[in-house]
């Protein structure tokens, strides 16, 4: 045994515990089947340019612990998440809120906003939801729903809203202030210079091999270390034994332009169904870039099969009960920690991903 964890997966989670596992006198393996750290946050650099390679991601916390965490390794901007929505060349703010209702209803007061939104919802008489189109319209009437909502999440889940489970939306926040913040939380921002150097300082001073398939080498490996931490899929862990979990992918075209600026905001959603991609992003704008040229990506949902990358697990209650039967299975491996979106079959935010890595090492490494 050369090293008391092998870590497979360099993401976010991985390189958590790896800097936590280093700083308490442990030694650590980490394996990356892609030829980069930083799993889908990474970004590489092109023309002065740091692009979010796997989609925007945009750091966001209430948790002081861990705005102070990542504070370490990173220096953070002041970018606010406030995209924009177009619809039929119609555009819209987001999140839903007076900038919004004014444009669509052509009001100026919360009260009027109000108004027209009950009025709707009242007309619809939609009492039990049967479906996600019945959700949303009994939450935010039918104008929000039918240019801001129903085509973009056709196009997230590849099916129809009355084809889509009502869990799928549990809340649809309206906000009757004149404020384009998309978060909350009281922490935002992007890493100066990129997520992938603040996760190499994680990863300072610890082993990582790239291009390295877990899989292909799993004896060998295993044979390295005391103790696994498993960031993958949980269920190619078990060799899908009891079936496949299921997820949706995303597609990027990535394309540079010889202008300096392409659409005046990093997130531009594309929200009716004709369109075939859900958003552009224009990657500049998260760090307030002045170069000559931009650099845009459009994202293109997509159904998984197996060798896709995964991006969002479907967690509807037939996916949810076969990763119990995983779950329950994983509980009983006495030397591997499996975490992480992949690991927990689980859309994670950063802060959440960052809060259980942490969580993990005060109970490992105590």
């Amino acid at each position: 045994m050369k090293y008391d964890y092998l870590i497979v997966g360099a993401g976010l989670y991985g390189a958590v515990f790896a800097w936590e596992a280093k700083k308490r006198g442990k030694t650590c393996l980490v394996v990356e089947k892609r030829d980069h750290i930083a799993g889908n946050i990474y970004c590489e650099e092109m023309d002065g340019i740091q692009v979010h390679r796997y989609g925007a991601h945009i750091f966001h916390t209430s948790d002081k612990r861990v705005w102070e965490y990542v504070n370490q390794f990173a220096e953070f901007n002041h970018y606010i998440n406030s995209p924009v929505a177009r619809y039929k060349g119609e555009l819209y703010n987001l999140p839903f809120n007076m900038n919004t209702f004014s444009k669509m209803w052509g009001i100026a007061t919360p009260g009027e906003a109000q108004a027209i939104i009950a009025s709707q919802i009242a007309d619809l008489h939609i009492t039990e939801p049967k479906n996600l189109e019945e959700q949303a319209l009994s939450l935010v009437g039918r104008d929000v729903y039918e240019k801001l909502i129903k085509g973009y999440t056709e196009k997230q889940w590849g099916r129809d809203c009355k084809d889509l489970p009502a869990f799928i939306i549990k809340r649809l926040p309206l906000r009757f202030t004149y404020d384009n913040n998309y978060f909350n939380d009281r922490y935002q921002g992007i890493p100066m210079g990129g997520y992938t150097k603040m996760v190499d300082k994680l990863l300072e001073g610890t082993q990582v091999r790239l291009n390295t398939d877990y899989f292909a080498c799993r004896k060998e490996l295993d044979a390295l270390a005391e103790k696994v931490v498993y960031t993958g899929m949980i269920d190619r862990f078990y060799d899908y034994s009891l079936g496949v979990l299921e997820y949706r992918s995303v597609r990027f075209e990535t394309e540079k332009l010889e202008m300096e600026n392409y659409q005046g905001n990093a997130v531009v959603n594309y929200t009716e169904r004709e369109v075939p991609y859900t958003r552009i992003i224009e990657h500049k704008h998260f760090e307030f870039g002045k170069q000559p040229v931009t650099i845009i990506s459009r994202e293109y949902s997509s159904e998984w099969k197996k060798g896709d990358e995964p991006y969002y697990p479907v967690n509807d209650a037939k996916n949810n009960a076969l990763y119990e039967e995983y779950r329950e299975m994983a509980d009983k491996e006495k030397r591997v920690i499996f975490g992480g979106r992949l690991g927990n079959y689980r859309y994670y935010d950063m802060d959440k991903v960052i809060a259980a890595a942490l969580e993990m090492c005060d109970r490992e490494l105590a």
